[in-house]
Protein backbone atom coordinates (compact mmCIF):
# COMPACT_ATOMS: atom_id res chain seq x y z
CA UNK A 1 0.00 0.00 0.00
CA UNK A 2 1.46 3.49 -0.69
CA UNK A 3 1.92 5.27 1.88
CA UNK A 4 2.29 8.95 1.81
CA UNK A 5 2.13 11.64 3.87
CA UNK A 6 4.44 15.15 3.71
CA UNK A 7 5.26 16.26 7.24
CA UNK A 8 7.25 19.45 5.64
CA UNK A 9 3.60 21.18 4.12
CA UNK A 10 2.07 20.49 7.30
CA UNK A 11 5.11 22.12 9.33
CA UNK A 12 4.68 24.90 7.76
CA UNK A 13 1.16 25.15 8.21
CA UNK A 14 1.75 25.16 12.06
CA UNK A 15 4.35 28.09 11.09
CA UNK A 16 1.41 29.79 9.69
CA UNK A 17 -0.78 29.14 12.74
CA UNK A 18 1.31 30.83 14.88
CA UNK A 19 1.70 34.05 13.05
CA UNK A 20 -2.13 34.00 12.46
CA UNK A 21 -2.60 34.23 15.99
CA UNK A 22 0.31 36.36 16.89
CA UNK A 23 -1.32 39.15 14.50
CA UNK A 24 -5.13 37.96 14.93
CA UNK A 25 -6.00 41.66 16.13
CA UNK A 26 -5.65 42.95 12.28
CA UNK A 27 -7.37 39.90 10.95
CA UNK A 28 -10.89 41.01 12.02
CA UNK A 29 -13.27 42.20 15.24
CA UNK A 30 -14.69 38.82 15.82
CA UNK A 31 -18.04 41.01 15.52
CA UNK A 32 -20.86 40.22 12.67
CA UNK A 33 -21.50 43.49 11.25
CA UNK A 34 -24.59 44.67 11.79
CA UNK A 35 -26.29 45.82 8.68
CA UNK A 36 -26.01 42.17 7.57
CA UNK A 37 -29.18 40.28 7.01
CA UNK A 38 -29.88 36.71 7.28
CA UNK A 39 -31.14 34.21 5.17
CA UNK A 40 -33.33 31.14 6.18
CA UNK A 41 -30.90 27.40 5.53
CA UNK A 42 -32.18 24.09 5.29
CA UNK A 43 -31.28 23.54 8.89
CA UNK A 44 -33.39 25.49 10.42
CA UNK A 45 -34.72 29.58 10.71
CA UNK A 46 -31.85 31.41 11.06
CA UNK A 47 -32.31 34.91 11.45
CA UNK A 48 -29.86 37.83 12.01
CA UNK A 49 -31.33 40.91 13.67
CA UNK A 50 -30.61 44.36 12.90
CA UNK A 51 -27.77 44.54 15.99
CA UNK A 52 -26.68 41.67 14.67
CA UNK A 53 -28.15 39.35 16.88
CA UNK A 54 -29.02 35.59 15.89
CA UNK A 55 -32.47 34.06 17.01
CA UNK A 56 -31.97 30.64 17.85
CA UNK A 57 -31.79 27.77 15.60
CA UNK A 58 -34.85 25.41 15.13
CA UNK A 59 -33.52 22.04 14.62
CA UNK A 60 -34.08 19.79 11.84
CA UNK A 61 -32.48 16.44 11.37
CA UNK A 62 -31.56 16.75 7.36
CA UNK A 63 -28.39 18.84 7.58
CA UNK A 64 -28.11 21.53 5.51
CA UNK A 65 -24.92 21.45 3.33
CA UNK A 66 -24.18 18.56 1.34
CA UNK A 67 -20.92 17.69 0.01
CA UNK A 68 -20.49 17.89 -3.88
CA UNK A 69 -19.12 15.58 -6.10
CA UNK A 70 -15.90 18.09 -6.31
CA UNK A 71 -14.28 21.24 -4.91
CA UNK A 72 -11.17 23.78 -4.85
CA UNK A 73 -8.99 23.65 -1.98
CA UNK A 74 -7.63 27.60 -1.84
CA UNK A 75 -4.29 26.84 0.77
CA UNK A 76 -2.71 28.38 -2.04
CA UNK A 77 -4.43 31.39 -2.23
CA UNK A 78 -2.52 33.85 -0.64
CA UNK A 79 -0.26 31.63 1.48
CA UNK A 80 3.27 33.15 0.50
CA UNK A 81 5.34 30.30 2.55
CA UNK A 82 4.71 27.26 0.82
CA UNK A 83 3.10 27.80 -2.70
CA UNK A 84 4.81 31.66 -3.06
CA UNK A 85 1.64 33.65 -3.28
CA UNK A 86 2.09 37.42 -4.09
CA UNK A 87 -1.07 39.87 -4.65
CA UNK A 88 -0.30 39.93 -8.25
CA UNK A 89 -1.59 36.54 -8.44
CA UNK A 90 -5.51 37.70 -7.33
CA UNK A 91 -6.72 38.46 -11.19
CA UNK A 92 -5.38 34.86 -12.13
CA UNK A 93 -7.31 33.33 -9.08
CA UNK A 94 -10.28 35.71 -9.80
CA UNK A 95 -10.12 33.76 -12.90
CA UNK A 96 -9.86 30.43 -11.47
CA UNK A 97 -12.93 31.06 -8.72
CA UNK A 98 -15.01 32.83 -11.77
CA UNK A 99 -14.36 29.91 -14.03
CA UNK A 100 -15.31 27.04 -11.54
CA UNK A 101 -18.54 28.87 -10.46
CA UNK A 102 -19.70 29.04 -13.93
CA UNK A 103 -18.94 25.58 -14.90
CA UNK A 104 -20.81 24.26 -11.90
CA UNK A 105 -17.75 23.87 -9.35
CA UNK A 106 -19.17 26.42 -6.98
CA UNK A 107 -17.70 24.55 -3.44
CA UNK A 108 -14.32 26.36 -1.99
CA UNK A 109 -12.55 24.94 1.17
CA UNK A 110 -10.09 27.47 2.92
CA UNK A 111 -9.13 28.03 6.54
CA UNK A 112 -8.28 31.18 8.92
CA UNK A 113 -4.78 29.99 8.88
CA UNK A 114 -4.39 30.06 5.03
CA UNK A 115 -2.36 33.40 4.10
CA UNK A 116 -3.57 34.53 7.69
CA UNK A 117 -6.45 35.10 6.39
CA UNK A 118 -6.02 36.21 2.96
CA UNK A 119 -7.00 32.96 1.36
CA UNK A 120 -10.51 34.01 2.97
CA UNK A 121 -10.93 37.33 2.21
CA UNK A 122 -9.92 36.76 -1.52
CA UNK A 123 -12.61 34.20 -1.25
CA UNK A 124 -15.13 36.85 0.21
CA UNK A 125 -13.97 39.26 -2.70
CA UNK A 126 -14.47 37.05 -5.79
CA UNK A 127 -18.20 35.72 -4.58
CA UNK A 128 -19.63 39.23 -4.57
CA UNK A 129 -19.51 38.71 -8.77
CA UNK A 130 -22.12 35.81 -8.12
CA UNK A 131 -26.13 36.63 -7.16
CA UNK A 132 -26.00 32.67 -5.84
CA UNK A 133 -23.55 32.62 -3.41
CA UNK A 134 -20.84 29.73 -3.87
CA UNK A 135 -20.61 27.00 -1.13
CA UNK A 136 -17.92 27.80 1.34
CA UNK A 137 -16.24 25.96 3.78
CA UNK A 138 -13.40 27.12 5.98
CA UNK A 139 -11.37 26.13 9.36
CA UNK A 140 -11.01 26.78 12.41
CA UNK A 141 -7.12 26.04 14.12
CA UNK A 142 -7.35 24.52 17.93
CA UNK A 143 -4.07 26.17 19.15
CA UNK A 144 -3.30 25.46 23.26
CA UNK A 145 -3.76 28.57 23.86
CA UNK A 146 -7.13 28.72 22.20
CA UNK A 147 -8.20 26.65 24.87
CA UNK A 148 -12.72 27.84 25.33
CA UNK A 149 -15.48 27.05 23.29
CA UNK A 150 -15.61 30.75 23.40
CA UNK A 151 -12.57 30.63 21.24
CA UNK A 152 -13.95 29.20 18.54
CA UNK A 153 -17.25 30.97 18.20
CA UNK A 154 -15.16 33.95 17.78
CA UNK A 155 -12.45 32.89 15.00
CA UNK A 156 -15.78 31.34 13.63
CA UNK A 157 -17.34 35.26 13.48
CA UNK A 158 -13.81 36.63 12.54
CA UNK A 159 -13.57 34.07 8.90
CA UNK A 160 -17.89 35.50 8.51
CA UNK A 161 -16.37 38.82 8.55
CA UNK A 162 -13.28 37.92 6.06
CA UNK A 163 -16.04 35.67 3.79
CA UNK A 164 -17.98 38.70 3.82
CA UNK A 165 -21.23 36.36 4.29
CA UNK A 166 -24.06 35.83 6.69
CA UNK A 167 -23.54 32.21 7.13
CA UNK A 168 -20.10 29.62 6.57
CA UNK A 169 -21.75 26.85 4.71
CA UNK A 170 -19.29 24.07 6.46
CA UNK A 171 -17.47 25.09 9.50
CA UNK A 172 -14.50 22.34 10.37
CA UNK A 173 -11.85 22.04 13.11
CA UNK A 174 -8.27 21.65 11.35
CA UNK A 175 -7.08 19.36 13.53
CA UNK A 176 -6.75 17.44 16.53
CA UNK A 177 -5.69 19.82 19.56
CA UNK A 178 -3.53 18.35 22.12
CA UNK A 179 -6.34 18.93 24.82
CA UNK A 180 -9.19 20.42 25.26
CA UNK A 181 -10.85 19.16 22.03
CA UNK A 182 -14.01 18.65 24.40
CA UNK A 183 -14.15 22.56 24.39
CA UNK A 184 -13.45 22.92 20.69
CA UNK A 185 -16.64 20.48 19.51
CA UNK A 186 -18.83 22.78 22.26
CA UNK A 187 -18.11 25.54 20.55
CA UNK A 188 -18.56 23.92 17.01
CA UNK A 189 -21.67 23.31 18.35
CA UNK A 190 -22.23 26.96 19.39
CA UNK A 191 -21.49 28.32 16.37
CA UNK A 192 -24.54 26.30 14.95
CA UNK A 193 -26.66 26.78 17.21
CA UNK A 194 -25.76 30.76 16.87
CA UNK A 195 -26.89 30.29 13.41
CA UNK A 196 -23.04 31.38 12.47
CA UNK A 197 -22.96 28.28 9.92
CA UNK A 198 -25.00 26.14 8.54
CA UNK A 199 -23.17 22.70 9.24
CA UNK A 200 -20.22 21.11 11.14
CA UNK A 201 -17.25 19.31 10.18
CA UNK A 202 -13.71 18.17 11.26
CA UNK A 203 -10.55 17.61 10.01
CA UNK A 204 -7.49 14.90 10.55
CA UNK A 205 -9.81 13.42 12.85
CA UNK A 206 -8.86 9.65 13.44
CA UNK A 207 -11.83 7.04 14.10
CA UNK A 208 -11.71 7.27 18.08
CA UNK A 209 -12.21 11.37 17.53
CA UNK A 210 -14.86 10.81 14.83
CA UNK A 211 -16.76 8.76 17.02
CA UNK A 212 -15.76 11.32 20.00
CA UNK A 213 -17.24 14.13 18.35
CA UNK A 214 -20.22 12.14 17.17
CA UNK A 215 -21.63 11.24 20.14
CA UNK A 216 -20.88 14.92 21.55
CA UNK A 217 -23.18 16.69 18.85
CA UNK A 218 -25.87 13.81 18.98
CA UNK A 219 -26.89 15.21 22.32
CA UNK A 220 -27.58 18.23 21.08
CA UNK A 221 -29.31 17.41 17.75
CA UNK A 222 -26.24 18.47 15.56
CA UNK A 223 -25.20 16.47 12.29
CA UNK A 224 -21.75 15.75 11.57
CA UNK A 225 -21.64 16.97 7.84
CA UNK A 226 -17.73 15.77 7.19
CA UNK A 227 -14.21 14.70 8.19
CA UNK A 228 -11.27 16.26 5.73
CA UNK A 229 -8.93 13.51 5.09
CA UNK A 230 -5.95 13.05 2.97
CA UNK A 231 -7.09 10.37 0.58
CA UNK A 232 -5.36 9.54 -2.90
CA UNK A 233 -3.82 6.85 -5.30
CA UNK A 234 -0.54 8.06 -3.01
CA UNK A 235 -2.15 7.99 0.53
CA UNK A 236 -4.63 5.47 0.88
CA UNK A 237 -4.53 4.74 4.74
CA UNK A 238 -7.52 5.64 5.65
CA UNK A 239 -8.65 1.92 3.66
CA UNK A 240 -6.55 0.13 6.21
CA UNK A 241 -7.14 1.37 9.38
CA UNK A 242 -10.75 1.87 9.15
CA UNK A 243 -11.30 5.47 9.46
CA UNK A 244 -13.04 5.24 5.51
CA UNK A 245 -15.14 2.72 6.87
CA UNK A 246 -16.19 4.73 10.06
CA UNK A 247 -16.89 7.67 8.02
CA UNK A 248 -19.58 5.70 5.75
CA UNK A 249 -21.10 3.74 8.65
CA UNK A 250 -21.67 6.98 10.50
CA UNK A 251 -23.16 8.88 7.63
CA UNK A 252 -19.77 11.48 7.51
CA UNK A 253 -19.24 12.52 4.14
CA UNK A 254 -14.97 12.30 3.25
CA UNK A 255 -13.52 15.34 2.09
CA UNK A 256 -10.44 14.21 0.29
CA UNK A 257 -7.59 16.95 0.61
CA UNK A 258 -4.16 16.56 -1.58
CA UNK A 259 -5.88 14.20 -4.00
CA UNK A 260 -2.87 15.38 -6.14
CA UNK A 261 -0.50 14.64 -3.81
CA UNK A 262 1.32 17.95 -4.51
CA UNK A 263 1.29 17.71 -7.55
CA UNK A 264 3.00 14.02 -8.30
CA UNK A 265 0.39 12.19 -9.70
CA UNK A 266 0.36 15.01 -12.37
CA UNK A 267 3.15 13.09 -13.74
CA UNK A 268 4.92 16.34 -15.11
CA UNK A 269 8.45 15.71 -12.55
CA UNK A 270 11.49 14.02 -13.53
CA UNK A 271 15.09 13.76 -11.72
CA UNK A 272 15.90 16.49 -14.18
CA UNK A 273 12.54 18.27 -13.51
CA UNK A 274 11.90 18.15 -9.92
CA UNK A 275 9.71 20.55 -7.77
CA UNK A 276 10.87 23.79 -6.04
CA UNK A 277 11.11 23.44 -1.83
CA UNK A 278 10.77 20.76 -0.04
CA UNK A 279 9.07 18.59 -2.12
CA UNK A 280 12.09 18.18 -4.04
CA UNK A 281 13.16 15.57 -1.66
CA UNK A 282 10.01 14.20 -1.49
CA UNK A 283 10.27 13.82 -5.68
CA UNK A 284 13.58 12.06 -5.72
CA UNK A 285 12.28 9.16 -3.80
CA UNK A 286 9.14 8.71 -5.37
CA UNK A 287 10.74 8.75 -8.78
CA UNK A 288 13.66 6.67 -7.84
CA UNK A 289 10.84 3.57 -7.02
CA UNK A 290 10.05 1.71 -10.44
CA UNK A 291 6.60 1.39 -9.23
CA UNK A 292 5.39 4.89 -9.02
CA UNK A 293 6.61 5.38 -13.00
CA UNK A 294 4.41 2.22 -12.76
CA UNK A 295 1.54 3.96 -11.71
CA UNK A 296 2.09 6.95 -13.30
CA UNK A 297 2.45 4.52 -16.86
CA UNK A 298 -1.03 2.88 -15.31
CA UNK A 299 -2.91 6.06 -15.10
CA UNK A 300 -2.15 7.59 -18.46
CA UNK A 301 -3.42 4.30 -19.98
CA UNK A 302 -6.68 4.60 -18.12
CA UNK A 303 -6.51 8.61 -19.16
CA UNK A 304 -6.10 7.76 -22.86
CA UNK A 305 -9.14 5.17 -22.64
CA UNK A 306 -11.02 7.85 -21.79
CA UNK A 307 -9.49 10.74 -23.74
CA UNK A 308 -8.61 12.65 -20.11
CA UNK A 309 -5.21 13.48 -18.15
CA UNK A 310 -3.85 12.20 -15.32
CA UNK A 311 -4.60 14.81 -13.31
CA UNK A 312 -7.92 13.94 -14.07
CA UNK A 313 -7.96 10.35 -13.54
CA UNK A 314 -6.51 10.86 -10.19
CA UNK A 315 -9.45 13.51 -9.03
CA UNK A 316 -11.88 10.36 -10.49
CA UNK A 317 -10.67 7.55 -8.78
CA UNK A 318 -11.37 9.62 -5.36
CA UNK A 319 -15.17 10.78 -6.81
CA UNK A 320 -15.42 6.55 -7.81
CA UNK A 321 -14.43 6.21 -4.08
CA UNK A 322 -16.90 7.95 -2.53
CA UNK A 323 -15.38 11.04 -1.62
CA UNK A 324 -15.56 14.64 -2.17
CA UNK A 325 -11.35 16.30 -3.63
CA UNK A 326 -10.57 19.45 -3.21
CA UNK A 327 -7.96 20.04 -5.29
CA UNK A 328 -5.81 23.45 -6.28
CA UNK A 329 -5.92 25.52 -8.76
CA UNK A 330 -3.93 29.03 -9.30
CA UNK A 331 -4.35 29.24 -13.21
CA UNK A 332 -6.87 28.57 -15.72
CA UNK A 333 -5.76 25.25 -16.88
CA UNK A 334 -5.18 23.64 -13.55
CA UNK A 335 -9.04 24.65 -13.52
CA UNK A 336 -10.07 23.38 -16.65
CA UNK A 337 -8.84 20.63 -16.00
CA UNK A 338 -10.01 19.89 -12.71
CA UNK A 339 -13.61 20.74 -13.64
CA UNK A 340 -13.65 18.15 -16.75
CA UNK A 341 -12.82 15.47 -14.44
CA UNK A 342 -16.04 16.06 -12.37
CA UNK A 343 -17.71 13.79 -15.92
CA UNK A 344 -15.34 11.51 -15.98
CA UNK A 345 -16.59 8.11 -14.78
CA UNK A 346 -13.38 5.33 -14.60
CA UNK A 347 -15.44 1.52 -14.80
CA UNK A 348 -14.75 -1.10 -12.14
CA UNK A 349 -11.94 -2.19 -14.30
CA UNK A 350 -10.24 0.86 -14.20
CA UNK A 351 -10.37 1.57 -10.72
CA UNK A 352 -9.20 -1.94 -10.20
CA UNK A 353 -5.74 -1.37 -12.44
CA UNK A 354 -5.72 1.91 -10.14
CA UNK A 355 -5.73 0.29 -7.09
CA UNK A 356 -3.11 -2.76 -7.87
CA UNK A 357 -0.59 -0.29 -9.16
CA UNK A 358 -1.10 2.38 -6.63
CA UNK A 359 -0.67 -0.29 -3.97
CA UNK A 360 2.61 -1.72 -5.11
CA UNK A 361 4.54 2.04 -4.50
CA UNK A 362 7.04 1.91 -1.95
CA UNK A 363 6.08 3.89 1.83
CA UNK A 364 7.53 7.98 1.76
CA UNK A 365 6.63 8.24 5.38
CA UNK A 366 3.48 6.85 7.21
CA UNK A 367 1.39 9.01 9.13
CA UNK A 368 3.13 8.83 12.82
CA UNK A 369 5.52 11.31 11.18
CA UNK A 370 2.76 13.84 11.12
CA UNK A 371 2.86 15.74 13.68
CA UNK A 372 -0.41 16.61 14.27
CA UNK A 373 -1.28 15.27 18.38
CA UNK A 374 -2.15 11.74 18.70
CA UNK A 375 -4.21 11.60 22.01
CA UNK A 376 -5.91 13.18 24.35
CA UNK A 377 -5.06 12.97 27.67
CA UNK A 378 -7.67 14.11 28.90
CA UNK A 379 -10.62 12.80 26.83
CA UNK A 380 -8.00 9.41 26.65
CA UNK A 381 -8.74 8.77 23.20
CA UNK A 382 -6.83 8.47 20.00
CA UNK A 383 -7.23 11.88 18.21
CA UNK A 384 -5.56 11.03 14.73
CA UNK A 385 -4.93 7.73 12.35
CA UNK A 386 -4.20 9.23 9.09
Amino acid sequence: MARWLTTVPIFVACICLVLFLAKSSNLGTGHVPATRRGTIGAGGAILLGGAGGVAPRTFAKERAFKVPKMGIGAWAWGDPLFWGYDKSQDPALNEVFNYCVSNGVNFFDTAEIYGLGRSETLIGQFSKSFQERPLIATKFAPFPWRGSRKDVVKACKESINRLGVDQIDLYQIHFPGAFKNKNYWDGLGDCYEQGLVKSVGVSNYGVDALKGIKKTLDERGIPLASNQIQYSLLYRYPEENGLRATCEDMGVDILAYSPLCLGFLVGKYTPENLPKGPRAVLGKKLLSDPDYLELLSTMQRVADIHGATKPQVALAWCIAKGTCPIPGARNLRQAKENVAAVGLTLTPEDILLLDTASEKVKPVIAPEANPFPKYDKELGIRMYDS
